[in-house]
């Protein structure tokens, strides 16, 4: 059995996916074994202090080291570890992907925000789309919000916007990054007709479960507007007692919804697919691309 492993190092959770890879008439693809979920929040001190602090450095180092022990209980052949927006924004990125090399021997990746629009883009959604339909494609994270309009199933335009729930829970997002991406977003819908949005991350994820919608259907922006207004009537204690929300999930909910109304008033768009993908499938799809299906082209 193939098994690759992706590790997303993002600024509220860091996240462990172990994948067993199997092969269709089709291609290759995937089956998820085993993820699991850290809720480190990087992003509190990247985002205030600029810097990770040495408790968070000593909870991810511990963190890495477990989830290569898992890897090598899995017989992992193939990883890509990468660490999105809070790891960019820590001064100390660099010494602390040194550390986890000399305690783990893992290879870390702090990327930027292209790249990592890219990664999530290679869960190839584009492919279950209606060609007769724009999307707008909207991935939000604790520190940053990846765009991408695709016209015909093509990506016509993608961009990574430094706002993101941790961000804004903590107050530090800027009115100037939003009017750069309202700017962003009108521009590059202007003349689309007949547009839905797509969503990934783990915030949309919940708030479609919750939603009741029939599977691959899609979310109302009524239904989501509804949601939010629910959620944000309860106290951050009532949203883990009521809703059964994970204390991490309860308070970072709320801006998430926040930034997808926002962008669907902007293009006035009615409905949001959600998919249930994120960076760490796209980081399995990315190493199937990279590792399985490329040589069958030399």
């Amino acid at each position: 059995m193939l098994r690759y492993a992706a590790i997303d190092i993002g600024s509220n959770a860091v996240r462990l996916l172990i994948a067993d890879i199997t092969k269709t008439d089709e291609g290759f693809g995937f089956k998820k074994n085993t993820l699991i979920r850290v809720p480190l929040r990087l992003g509190d001190d990247a985002f205030l202090d600029h810097r990770i602090s040495e408790r968070k450095m000593e909870d991810l180092l511990k963190t890495m080291a477990a989830f290569k022990n898992l890897m090598d209980v899995y017989q992992v052949s193939k990883y890509l570890a990468c660490a999105t927006s809070a790891m960019r924004e820590a001064d100390n990125g660099a010494e602390i992907i040194k550390k986890v090399k000399k305690l783990t021997d893992l290879d870390l990746e702090i990327i930027e925000g292209q790249r990592e629009a890219n990664i999530i883009y290679s869960n190839h959604i584009e492919e279950n789309l209606d060609n007769k339909k724009s999307y707008l494609y909207i991935d939000v994270g604790g520190g940053s919000t990846e765009l991408s309009v695709f016209v015909n199933r093509i990506p016509i335009a993608s961009k990574s916007f430094d706002i993101g729930t941790i961000r804004i829970l903590d107050n530090q997002d800027r009115e100037e990054t939003w009017e750069e991406m309202k700017l962003w977003v009108k521009e590059n819908t202007k003349t689309l007709k007949n547009m839905a949005a797509i969503g990934t991350g783990g915030n949309i994820n919940k708030l479609y479960r919750m939603s009741d919608e029939k599977e691959g259907m899609p979310m109302s922006f009524l239904k989501l507007k509804g949601l939010y207004n629910n959620l944000n009537a309860h106290s951050l204690k009532e949203r883990i007692q009521v809703f059964g929300l994970n204390p991490d999930r309860a308070d970072v909910i709320i801006p998430a919804c926040e930034i997808y109304i926002t962008l669907l008033k902007w293009t006035g768009i009615k409905q949001i697919y959600v998919p249930k993908v994120g960076m760490a499938d796209g980081i399995i799809n990315l190493l199937i691309e990279e590792n399985l299906v490329q040589p069958a082209y030399k």
